[in-house]
C-alpha cells in the first residue's frame, strides 16, 4: 500500500509549481522547490504538517526564493545537488546523481538531468509514482537550454522517458497551453495531441492546473521525448537524422516560436 501522497502546492507569479510529499503514516513532509514561502506555509498550517526536508532541483531564483523563510519557520533540512552546491543555497544534505535518499520516509532516486542548467536534478519517488522534473521535462515541453547542450538535454529526456509509463511527471511551470500550441506545429497530424488539446483547454478555462501529467501521455505528445521517432523526424523534414540533431532542431524552433 502506498502511504505517501503528493500535492501540487502553489503557483508563484501565476506559473510556478511547488510540490509536497506527505507520508500519512509517519507524518513526514517534504517540499520540492521553494518558489515562494507564504502560500506553502498556508498549506502546511491548514493541514497541520511540519516540513522536514526541502529539495532544490536547480539554482534559479524562482525555485529558491522562498527557501530561507521556510527554513526559518520549520527548521527544514535543505537537499540539493552536490555538484552544484557552489551556487545553491547552503545545503544540509548534498546528494549525487544516482543516489537514493529517503524523503518523507519514501525512497527517492536522484536523476542527473542537465540541459536547462548543468546542475539540474530530478527526483523519482517510485512508491508515490511521481518524478519531480522542475524545468527539465515539462508537460508537452522541456526547459530552455540556458547552460547545457541539446545533446545533454536529449540524454536527460531519454533518462526520464525510461521511467515507468504510469509515472506522474510533476514539472515546475504551467506552460502547457503554449507548449501545446508549439507541439501542434511539429506534429499537426498527431491525434493524441488534438485529443489532449480539448482537455487542456477545458481545464485552463476553469483555472485548473494541467500539471502533473502521465509519462505515458508525454511519450505520445511531447516532441522532446519523440526525437528518435521517424514519424517526428519526417514531420520536420529530417528523416534519417540523428535523434540529438532532431531534438536540437525542435528546441531551436521552439526558441523562435
Amino acid at each position: 500500500m502506498i502511504h505517501t501522497r503528493v500535492d501540487p502546492s502553489v503557483f508563484r507569479v501565476n506559473d510556478n509549481y511547488a510540490f509536497l510529499i506527505h507520508n500519512a503514516v509517519t507524518g513526514s513532509t517534504t517540499l520540492i522547490d521553494a518558489p515562494e514561502a507564504a502560500p506553502i506555509m498556508t498549506v502546511l498550517k491548514d493541514r497541520g504538517w511540519g516540513l522536514e526536508h526541502i529539495v532544490i532541483t536547480h539554482h534559479h531564483n524562482d525555485h529558491v526564493d522562498g527557501l530561507a523563510e521556510l527554513v526559518a519557520a520549520f527548521g527544514s533540512k535543505v537537499v540539493g545537488n552536490a555538484a552544484d552546491a557552489h551556487r545553491l543555497p547552503p545545503l544540509d544534505i548534498a546528494v549525487n546523481a544516482g543516489a537514493e535518499i529517503m524523503l518523507s520516509d519514501t525512497p527517492c532516486h536522484i536523476i542527473d538531468v542537465p540541459g536547462h542548467t548543468v546542475g539540474h536534478i530530478a527526483i523519482h519517488a517510485p512508491d508515490a509514482e511521481c518524478v519531480f522534473t522542475a524545468d527539465s521535462l515539462m508537460t508537452l515541453g522541456c526547459g530552455r537550454l540556458f547552460e547545457g547542450t541539446p545533446a545533454q538535454m536529449w540524454d536527460s529526456m531519454q533518462r526520464l522517458r525510461a521511467l515507468p509509463d504510469h509515472t506522474w511527471v510533476c514539472s515546475g511551470h504551467e506552460y502547457t497551453q503554449a507548449n501545446l500550441a508549439f507541439a501542434l506545429t511539429i506534429e499537426p497530424e498527431n491525434e493524441a495531441l488534438h485529443a489532449l488539446a480539448e482537455r487542456v483547454g477545458a481545464k485552463r478555462a476553469k483555472g485548473l492546473p494541467t500539471v502533473p501529467s502521465r509519462l505515458s501521455e508525454e511519450k505520445e505528445t511531447n516532441p522532446y521525448l519523440r526525437a528518435d521517432l521517424q514519424v517526428l523526424a519526417r514531420a520536420i523534414n529530417m528523416s534519417g537524422a540523428a535523434a540529438a540533431d532532431v531534438f536540437a532542431e525542435v528546441r531551436q524552433r521552439k526558441d523562435n516560436f
